[in-house]
Formats: C-alpha cells, structure tokens, sequence
C-alpha cells in the first residue's frame, strides 16, 4: 500500500500518521516549506504542493500511489485534481484502488435542528460549501468513470490535541455564545484518520458523515471544558450582540443535527463518541496542548 494524502494539515496529518504502520509508503503534502520538517519529524514523507504545479517528485509518488486521501479544499476553480485541462486522476495515479475524498457537513446547510442523513437535501449556505458539493460530486463521478471506490467523509467541527476548548480558556478567547436550540456536531481528529482507515482497509466507497454521536450547544463544550480544567467558565454572551467574523457568523446561520449511523452501521467504533469522554480523555492524558 503506497498512500498520499493531498493536505497533510490537521486532519491530514493524522490521517498519514494512523496509515504508517500499515504502508509501505505514506506521503503528504503541504504549500508551505516551513511545514516540511514538521511531517518527516512524524515518519511522514513530506513534499511541496500549492494545488496548481504537480513537481516532477510529486509525479512519481502519485504513479505509484494506491490510496489516496484528497484534504485540499476547493476554491472558485474547483478541486485542484479536478479542473479542466488538467491531467486525470486515471492519467496521474494509474495504480489507485481507493480514494477518500474530506468535505464537510456544512453542505446540508441549516435545517432547523433536524436530524440530517447522508441522503438529505444538499441546502449549502456558504460559497465555501457550495465548492465542496461541486467537489464531491467530482470525485464520486471519478470513482465510477475509473471503478474505484471513492469515499466521501463529510467532517463536522473538528477538534483534538492543540485544537480545543481547552486551548481556548487558557488563551483567554474560549466564548460562551447563546443563541436558543443552536446545536453543532464534532468530532476528535483521531476518529476522522480511524475512519478513514477503516473505509480505505474495506475499499468501501460511498458517503459517510463522520461526526460524533451528540449534537450540542457549544456553550456546553466550553462550560465543561472549564469544569475539568477547575476554572470558572467565561460569561454568557447573547450571540446577536457578540463580535464576530463573518465566516463565524456564517457556522451559527446552519443549525442540525448529524447522524453518523450510517458510518457505525459498517461496524465502525467511535473512540470519543461524545465531548464528555473526549474532553476528558484530553484533560486526564495531558496532551490537550498538542
């Protein structure tokens, strides 16, 4: 198994991480330079791509690459193996048997808190999501245009070691927002690369929300977060008067609830199936800190 893992970010480098025992060869990718040395100190072979230039390195990888993860996001010309003229993914990966493709829930849009399956309406609300569905809807029509199993994982707020409530109360920006029945999903960066794992080993394809298994206010995170750590939570802020960007503005606009029943069908087990038993996991093993 030779895996490449297009955006070796958060969630991509965790997911290369988890494959390492398992291939031969596991490669990814950052736009930055700087950002090398920090994967090859995980075991990861690391190479510069800004999803435009495909270096003559790179080439060779992806001729050999049997599992690919693509965690780059869109923009306004669509996915970066995607877009028209470019080469195809048949003509640059000649070996692959499987391919995950990272979105994101946020392509149901807001749907009044109601629960939300993989075979919901698609109602996006922001450009960011809007790219996301032409992009799933790309690597999908790959999978069956090639007859290889294209898995696509759509990602709720994703948290872990060095990104979380925790992070946020000792810095001093962790916020308690209400705004009524606003409730989100999450879930820890080890369970997306378990996952992706999973669906890979099985060369499942498909569509499959990787979310946990308790939407909740997030003010709840934050309140509990400060419980575990012994300190007094931040205040309650109405969230019509608080201060905010507008792309954080814009994840309140969307409010459901996900169910990843689909996913745990398969037989998949969540290690942090809620923020109770994450947070504490985080909190008890001291590497919330990353």
């Amino acid at each position: 198994m030779h895996v490449l893992v297009l955006g070796a970010g958060f969630s991509g480098s965790a997911i290369a991480k988890a494959f390492l025992p398992l291939a031969q060869s596991v490669t990814g990718t950052t736009r930055s330079e700087d950002k090398l040395d920090g994967l090859r100190a995980l075991g990861i072979d690391a190479l510069v791509y800004d999803g435009a230039v495909i270096s003559a390195e790179l080439a060779a990888v992806m001729k050999r690459t049997t599992h690919l993860i693509q965690s780059i996001a869109p923009g306004r010309d669509g996915d970066p193996m995607m877009r028209p003229g470019a080469p195809s993914v048949a003509e640059l990966m000649p070996n692959l048997e499987w391919a995950g493709y990272l979105s994101t829930v946020g392509v149901y849009g807001d749907h009044g808190g109601a629960w939300v399956a993989e075979d919901a309406s698609l109602e996006p609300v922001s450009a960011r999501s809007v790219e996301r569905v032409a992009a799933e809807q790309a690597w999908l029509a790959c999978g069956q245009a090639s007859n290889i199993p294209v898995a696509v994982l759509r990602l709720s707020g994703i948290y872990g070691p060095g990104r979380n409530a925790f992070c946020n109360l000792a810095a001093g920006t962790a916020r308690r927002l209400i705004k009524p029945n606003q409730v989100f999903n999450r879930i820890r960066v080890e369970d997306i690369a378990g996952a992706t794992v999973f669906l890979s080993g099985r060369s499942i394809g498909g569509i499959y929300n990787v979310t946990d298994h308790e939407p909740a206010p997030p003010q709840d995170i934050v309140a509990e977060a400060a419980r575990l750590m012994g300190v007094a939570p931040p205040p309650e802020m109405p969230f019509e008067t608080a201060e905010l960007s507008q792309m954080a503005r814009s994840f309140y606009g969307e409010n459901k609830r996900v169910s990843n029943t689909r996913l745990r069908d398969l037989g998949f087990v969540f290690r942090f199936p809620d923020y109770r038993i994450s947070l504490a996991e985080l909190w008890s093993n001291g590497h919330w800190r990353g």
